[in-house]
């Protein structure tokens, strides 16, 4: 029997794998193993998420936790090769462009084992970020590609991928809100209370070019405390914003927060929202499928279908056109949008269709 290992590390990854282990389950023979690499290790921003996705637990948990991106990926490495030496598996499936994306792919190709790589093809073209590296190395490795979109195609076979390994499936988030969607929970009022009379501004925020610049924080926190004003602004902070907005002892005064939430739940905030602020890249994917308005707090995106067809406006650091675009939303004149194509729902069986003719 054919084996595949699905690598996952952190929340996005999750939403990403259900839908291939799902569908693989559904339709093949395949033997198939669930790694978590354990990148993202508390509850909240992992075991919640299973969970609430309705996948088993992991086969295996590698357990990193988090460090250094050096130290993280090497530990992830070493911890991998041992999984895959015991497990001989026909073939590996990562996800996404976190670090445990490009550290098990390597050591994949390295003992010879074939690497799929869902979500593929996507570029920021700013190396300065993370992620684009990690997307940038893993593509080069990779043997099978599959693709959210038939731009991401495109990049792969000007950049070398041999177009017949190519696989334009459609998005796999997008198969999880669809299953999801009818389930979506608001959340307790003893974690957030929300204010539906007066509509709501959801805010999610993490990356260091926001998160880490002192100024640049303060100020988002100062159009947020403005905004508070019009509409209850609504803030579940990732634990690395959290221990910046402490050490600068920047206020939050006017804004309702919250630790980070279950997929439900903020699932639900993203479907109710008047507009979403994020730097996230999966935010801007779901609330183009959604319709909801969304203000990216960066200077470039990986989903750049986002823009030309969904419903987000990338703002950079561009504070006046932040506010034009507010104050745009607020009178009703918010950009419309449409979902992409192969958005649908079955990009996840697509998926296990091609991996029965691949192995």
């Amino acid at each position: 029997m054919k084996k595949i290992i699905h690598v996952v590390g952190a929340r996005p990854n999750f939403m990403k794998a259900a839908p291939v282990y799902f569908a693989i389950r559904e339709r093949s023979k395949f033997q198939q193993l669930l790694v978590h690499t354990g990148q993202h290790y508390d509850e909240r921003m992992s075991k919640i998420f299973f969970q609430q996705l309705g996948m088993p637990e992991p086969d295996i948990n590698l357990e990193v936790g988090s460090a250094s991106h050096a130290v993280m990926t090497a530990k992830i490495m070493i911890a991998f090769e041992e999984v895959v030496l015991k497990e001989k598996p026909d073939l590996v499936l990562v996800y996404g462009d976190v670090n445990s994306t490009i550290a098990c792919a390597l050591v994949a190709v390295k003992l010879g084992v074939k690497v799929g790589h869902v979500e593929a093809g996507l570029r920021s073209f700013d190396r300065g970020m993370p992620e684009e590296l990690n997307r940038i190395l893993t593509d080069s490795i990779t043997d099978y590609f599959f693709t959210t979109s038939p731009e991401a195609d495109d990049l792969l076979v000007k950049q070398g991928a041999p177009a017949e390994k190519v696989f334009f499936v459609g998005n796999g988030m997008i198969d999880t809100l669809v299953r999801l969607l009818p389930k979506a929970v608001q959340p307790a009022n003893d974690v957030l209370k929300v204010d539906e009379s007066r509509g709501f501004a959801l805010v999610t925020l993490h990356r260091p070019s926001n998160v880490d610049d002192a100024t640049s924080l303060k100020r988002i926190l100062d159009v947020l405390q403005e905004l508070g004003k019009t509409m209850q602004v609504v803030f579940p902070i990732h634990p690395r914003t959290a221990n910046r907005i402490k050490e600068l002892e920047l206020s939050l005064s006017g804004i309702s927060t919250c630790k980070p939430l279950g997929y439900l739940e903020f699932l639900w905030l993203q479907k109710n929202a008047r507009m979403v602020l994020t730097d996230s890249g999966g935010v801007q994917e779901e609330t183009t499928y959604l319709g909801v308005p969304c203000l990216t707090l960066r200077d470039n995106t990986e989903r750049p279908v986002t823009v030309t067809e969904g419903t987000n406006v990338l703002i950079g650091s561009d504070f006046k056109l932040l506010q034009q675009q507010i104050d745009e939303i607020v009178s009703g004149n918010a950009k419309q949008g449409r979902i992409p194509d192969k958005w649908d729902g079955s990009a996840g069986m697509r998926t296990a269709e091609l991996l029965e003719q691949i192995l």
